[in-house]
């Protein structure tokens, strides 16, 4: 399955004469390959060129994505290099004269190609055809998530019941406090007592 991408570059101030000298050397190269070659040709025609491949490059790799396509199949199918306006300039000579001056302008266009692996492709629309089946049909999926997540809170209350049940209960235990009569009762008793013991004592002697 071939993919395409392009990108272009518009309005380069570089004649269109010496940017399709640069481009006839990397026409119908690999990527890669063109990429190296550019990077070692000492003209600026040539950076120009390199960064419109890369650009034309990420395009095909966004599209299609780095799991189907690989940047080493992307092959170079064409670079077209079309005229632009011209800027006018003059320059000024002797005895009144002028000379023209024209600056000429290019646009640069890359097409790149490079070919998937059918069966990523299947396997990829596989995946997605589930997926929206499962979501519009209620599936047997969700609903086994559901009654798993259900399952899970009836086991986690059940637990904390047995946990508070196995729990001993408190025992509490009230300090006895005298009351006021009993108090008073206990006190008029001893003093009989010390009052019966000096009477039994005067009486033995």
């Amino acid at each position: 399955m071939l993919v395409k991408a392009t990108a272009s570059l518009k309005y380069l101030s570089i004649p269109p004469r010496k940017m399709r000298l640069v481009a006839e050397m990397v026409k119908n190269l690999p990527v890669e390959k063109a990429l190296n070659i550019l990077n070692f040709t000492p003209k600026i025609a040539a950076r120009h060129l390199a960064k419109t491949i890369k650009s034309a490059a990420a395009n095909a790799l966004s599209t299609e994505g780095t799991d189907h396509l690989r940047p080493e199949d992307l092959m170079i199918s064409d670079i077209s290099v079309d005229i632009a306006p011209t800027a006018k300039r003059i320059q000024f000579q002797s005895m009144g004269r002028i000379f023209r001056i024209r600056k000429r302008h290019c646009h640069l266009t890359v097409k790149i190609e490079g070919e998937m692996d059918v069966a990523d492709v299947l396997k990829a629309a596989r995946k997605k055809a589930k997926k929206t089946d499962e979501v519009e049909s209620g599936t047997p999926s969700e609903k086994t998530t559901a009654k798993k997540k259900t399952s899970a809170k009836k086991t986690a209350a059940k637990a904390k019941k047995a946990k508070v049940e196995k729990k001993p209960a408190k025992k509490t235990t009230k300090k006895a406090t005298p009351k006021k009569g009993a108090a008073s009762g206990s006190g008029s008793k001893i003093k009989t007592t010390k009052a019966d013991s000096g009477s039994k004592a005067g009486k033995e002697s």
